[in-house]
């Protein structure tokens, strides 16, 4: 079955027109060519009956549309009431490629993946005999720079838990004075009652409008929005000021040093008051804070927080779970930090479009111990095999880079719509991240009624702070499908 599933995807490559300027239909020769919407609104009364039903079961409060995934088709979504909707938000920036890539459903008929699927193993105990073949073949191919260790988790918030874990561990580590010093007796019967020496009092400093899970451990170093927070009880972990930033960036370039140098002196001031009372063993930052309100700031921030947090002594995780597999031109969003040798991250976590969620590390945070970061599942090697593919077809089809000059192609397409429309829009932002464009609204109803008009017209977007608009299309969406949303956009804002 190998052999053959190899030749089937030997001759879906043949089947690519070799002159053919890459658009969407390369990979998905029947996708839609436009959005076709026929009920008076969306969600329709399918979906709505749909959602009703699920109601006697789980909460659906939060459901956008119900959706019918064997008609969808590249980037197109269907709904159950058959609406075909040109999907810019990709499940919250989760789908990679777009819905039934060829590939990936011939790696799903394949005896490999259907074994991996149905005998889910205990992987960090029992792990398939292919397991590091599958790995060095896939994930490890796109493994960020300096970073050659890898722990494959459940999902984003996970993968954050097991990073902060991993630091707490190590910063232990580095206390001690060595790798191998033993545990001391005190330390182990003081952990089992949640009280120091065994249970240190260190924490994760975060950001503002940051977001990195809903866990427990991730849910308290996330700052994007009170509704994700209250009730729960938290860890007193610091918070640090992310630079409000004048957009276009490169408009306001003196504005933003000024305040971005603002931000680091306080950053830098809470590592330092910290360490008498509750050391910073990490830092987490998301290279653009996605759910809260799509905020950048320069790669100089950036490249300063890490040497920063290095002089002091904490470790620095990235949390790329949704800015990371080719999202923003490059595969990594913070490859675009300049980063020398030597100060690339000490973590970067991912999920989202590469599927299976995990960690890259260095050697230096493996604990010392077996069990340590640890759980039954550890990911799954059914997902590992679909992000072994998807790399796969990244790479062929050369994705990362079309992603990048789709988005000089949004870029001037938006920036045309807006110039009609400075009254309602502003802030558009994310011109040097390739697609991963936002702009901002003057009221959270005035946002929310462009995504409804939206939606109602054939596009499903996304909203994220509270008067934001973010655009997280698949790596396959080109100039037919700017052209599309572009002119969708303009006619709305018009309704408006």
């Amino acid at each position: 079955m190998h052999a053959a599933m190899l030749r089937s995807r030997a001759a879906l490559r043949v089947a690519r027109p070799a002159q053919r300027a890459f658009s969407s239909k390369t990979i998905f020769p029947d996708e839609p060519t436009k959005p076709s919407v026929h009920t008076d609104a969306v969600p329709g009364p399918a979906s709505k009956a749909a959602s009703a039903e699920i109601d006697k079961l789980q909460d659906p409060r939060t459901h956008v549309i119900v959706c019918d995934y064997a008609k969808s088709k590249g980037n197109y979504l269907v709904d159950a009431d058959g609406n075909q909707l040109l999907d810019v938000f990709q499940q919250i920036s989760s789908i990679a490629i777009g819905y039934n890539v060829p590939q990936l459903l011939e790696l799903g008929r394949s005896d490999e993946f259907i074994t991996a699927a149905l005998n889910r193993p205990a992987l960090g105990s029992f792990p398939p005999v292919q397991w590091a073949e599958w790995l060095n073949t896939g994930l490890m191919t796109v493994a960020p720079k300096g970073l050659d260790k890898l722990v494959t988790t459940l999902c984003g918030s996970s993968a954050n838990e097991t990073a902060f874990k991993a630091a707490f561990m190590a910063y232990r580590q580095r206390e001690r004075g060595s790798r191998d010093a033993p545990f001391t007796q005190e330390e182990l019967d003081s952990c089992m009652v949640n009280q120091k020496p065994g249970t240190p009092q260190l924490s994760v400093l975060s950001f503002k409008s940051g977001f990195h899970g809903r866990l427990f451990g991730s849910l308290s170093a996330t700052r994007s929005k009170a509704i994700h927070k209250i009730d729960i009880p938290a860890f007193d972990w610091p918070v640090a000021p992310y630079p409000t930033l004048q957009y276009p960036l490169n408009e306001h370039v003196k504005e933003n040093e000024a305040e971005e140098a603002r931000c680091l002196q306080e950053y830098e001031q809470i590592l330092i008051e910290n360490k008498k009372t509750r050391p910073i063993a990490a830092v987490i930052i998301e290279p653009i804070l996605s759910e809260g309100g799509d905020r950048h700031a320069s790669g100089n921030f950036y490249r300063q927080l890490r040497l920063i947090a290095k002089k002091h002594g904490a470790f620095f995780i990235v949390d790329e779970v949704q800015t990371g597999v080719g999202a923003t031109g490059t595969f990594w969003a913070h490859e675009k930090w300049g980063l020398q040798d030597g100060e690339e991250p000490d973590f970067v976590t991912f999920s989202k479009k590469m599927q299976q969620a995990g960690i890259f590390h260095k050697s230096e945070s493996r604990p010392n111990q077996p069990y340590r970061n640890y759980n039954t599942w550890m990911g799954d090697p059914m997902r590992t095999l679909q992000a072994r593919e998807i790399i796969r077809v990244i790479k062929e089809f050369n994705l990362v880079e079309h992603t990048r000059q789709t988005g000089d192609v949004l870029t001037k397409a938006l920036t045309d719509v807006f110039s009609r429309h400075q009254n309602l829009v502003s802030n558009h932002r994310g011109q040097d991240v390739a697609t991963f464009q936002a702009f901002d609204f003057a009221t959270p109803a005035a946002r929310d009624a462009f995504v409804g008009k939206m939606r109602a017209n054939g596009v499903q977007i996304g909203g994220c702070g509270d008067m934001s608009v973010r655009l997280r299309p698949t790596l396959t969406f080109g100039e037919e499908q700017v052209n599309i949303l572009a002119e969708t956009m303009d006619k709305v804002l018009k309704q408006i």
